[in-house]
């Protein structure tokens, strides 16, 4: 198992690409990607105008996803090791620990989205009695999900990458299924243009829109940045980067398309993105096989959240091993869960949650891509990165790409229009609600990190190799396993 930090050598790397394409659709294929849909028909916007802005934005958001999937192949390491040549040995202590937070508060929002669809079920069968909170059931559901989730992920990629190959295909074909029933036999409003007398229009409309652009348009494939490396590192330098490119970025955006109009047009019925009323309200009875299917989804995108955490974690250089990591995130996962079950907006929850987190991954991205793709596209070899603190081949805290980062923090919020009056910026307000807050992000930051770098002599001419010895530990019984990094000199 990957227990420790390490760069894949080529040898250990695959050459097949379906894992990837797996991956990224298992992660895809879950309820919270048609509650996302419907958050456009809450927010006052028609059908067309929400899918335009889900197709749009995706569409944008998974080109740039795309290249941090090349990223990973390129270099062999983590996203957030690779943060170290950018900011600092230590100084890549910040986007770390803001990338771990964010990470546990994604597990507990999958986890509490599926509450709701599994108590649908269980009121449907006469388990619980709908009409009550049934607080108990939500908790215990909560924690059978996550002893699944973090056991499933503490094998490593390997086993996250045969549970989405063996688990996905089912899934989708349930999908189409439930996608036939919805729009060939319900009655979905396909000229749905917003709620009767309360249509948007004018700029409000346009202002909706750009929210939901930032929300669920190109801030989901952003939010995917810093996860990309963290497994397309597994893939060999061999396979075409055109090929991995389009298994990865394909794996995003089918299932996000697909699942947002979905969505969109369950909620066209009766307005609502709670997904136990979006499922019940218009399968009924057929909602029982479906949910229990549909489980599949946060299980699938949860287990990617567990083990990013755990390589996350590891980059802080605590001397923590990754089961242990595990075992940590599902515990910190279930309190988040207990204050989102708590929530009594599920709309602003889940708006605020992802304009936050589309923010923060927006300006990281954006400086992690000028580094790699302007200023240091042709270095090949990145040992450096896992050279110990207080290495000459790194800065210890490089204060340029910090204070890049603080700038693009600071314009997402600037620019920023969330449901939450603490996540509407003035210049936002000052547009009359417009929300630009990822594209200020992302110019911003990017712009002053090459500003201050570009003329940096370190990055003319490639850092010099470290020798670097690898042993291969015997696994154990059935359990492949992966070498590791047993010195430097």
């Amino acid at each position: 198992m990957e227990e420790t930090l390490h760069p894949i050598p080529e040898a250990q790397r695959t050459t097949r690409v379906g894992g990837q394409f797996w991956i990224w659709a298992g992660a895809n294929i879950a309820p919270i990607n048609w509650v996302l849909g419907a958050l456009g028909i809450n927010m006052g916007l028609g059908l067309w105008d929400t899918f335009a802005v889900l197709a749009v934005g995706n569409l944008m958001g998974m080109v740039v996803f795309g290249f941090f999937v090349l990223l990973g192949q390129r270099t062999g390491v983590t996203g957030m090791v690779l943060g170290r040549a950018v900011f600092g040995r230590r100084g890549n202590y910040v986007p770390a620990v803001i990338q771990a937070v964010v990470v546990i508060g994604w597990c507990a929002v999958n986890t509490w989205i599926v509450l709701d669809l599994v108590l649908a079920l269980f009121g449907e069968i006469g388990l619980v009695d709908p009409s009550l909170d049934n607080y108990g059931w939500k908790f215990g559901v909560a924690a059978a999900v996550m002893l699944v989730q973090v056991t499933i992920a503490l094998f490593g990629y390997r086993a996250i990458a045969a549970f989405e190959r063996w688990t996905v295909p089912p899934t989708i074909a349930i999908l189409i299924a439930m996608s036939i029933a919805a729009w060939f036999f319900m009655d979905i409003d396909w000229s749905y243009s917003g709620p009767p007398g309360g249509a948007l229009a004018g700029w409000d409309r346009i202002g909706a829109m750009s929210t939901v652009m930032t929300a669920i348009g190109v801030g989901w494939g952003l939010t995917w940045l810093t996860y990309a490396s963290d497994y397309s590192r597994f893939v060999s330098r061999a396979v075409p980067r055109r090929k991995l490119y389009l298994a990865s970025a394909g794996g995003q955006i089918l299932p996000v398309l697909w699942l947002g109009l979905l969505g969109a047009t369950l909620a066209t019925t009766n307005g609502s993105i709670d997904p136990g009323q979006l499922i019940v309200t218009n399968f009924g009875t057929l909602a029982i096989p479906v949910l229990l299917l549909v489980l599949h989804g946060p299980i699938a995108t949860n287990i990617l959240n567990i083990y990013t955490f755990t390589v996350t974690v590891q980059s802080l250089d605590l001397r923590i091993g990754r089961r242990a990591l595990n075992i940590g995130v599902g515990a910190a996962a279930m309190g988040a869960v207990t204050v989102f079950v708590f929530s009594t907006n599920i709309a602003h929850s889940l708006d605020a949650w992802l304009s936050a987190s589309v923010g923060w991954t927006s300006t990281w991205g954006s400086i992690v891509a000028v580094r790699y793709y302007l200023l240091d596209r042709r270095s090949t070899d990145f040992t450096h990165c896992f050279d110990p603190v207080g290495t000459s081949r790194l800065r210890d805290v490089d204060w340029r790409a910090l204070t890049a980062f603080g700038v693009g923090l600071t314009s997402a919020w600037l620019f920023m229009q969330g449901m939450v009056p603490a996540l509407q910026g003035p210049v936002s307000n000052a547009l009359r609600g417009l929300d630009l807050s990822w594209l200020a992000a992302a110019l911003s930051s990017g712009a002053v990190y090459y500003l201050l770098v570009r003329r940096d002599p370190s990055l003319r001419a490639p850092a010099a190799p470290v020798a670097v010895r690898l042993t291969v530990r015997t696994p154990a019984a059935g359990v492949p396993d992966a070498p590791h990094l047993a010195e430097t000199s």
